[in-house]
């Protein structure tokens, strides 16, 4: 059921090859194609809550961006997981 207004995107969780710009997303591969990022929209962190601690290490952190990007231009939300250095592409909007 979509409510009035939501925009909920097509979901993923396809693992991606991103270049980085200052910590930033710049560019990434999907499917063959690379993807320009034109500019970011939002940006947040959050804890990984299946992580095992271990003495000494800080809490994985997964990173999300939400970002506009490629040619036609299209809405995508990359997630950056700090424990394993992976990249998923988590949603599209397009």
């Amino acid at each position: 059921m979509m409510l009035r207004g939501s925009v909920v995107g097509r979901y993923y969780g396809a693992e991606v090859t991103v270049v980085e710009d200052d910590g930033r997303p710049a560019r990434f591969t999907w499917n063959g194609r690379v993807h320009g990022v034109r500019r970011i929209l939002d940006h947040w962190v959050t804890l990984r809550m299946d992580w095992t601690p271990v003495s000494g290490s800080q809490v994985p952190e997964r990173r999300h961006w939400r970002v506009e990007a490629g040619t036609p231009r299209g809405v995508y939300e990359l997630r950056h997981d700090t424990a394993s250095e992976t990249w998923l592409l988590s949603r599209v909007w397009g």
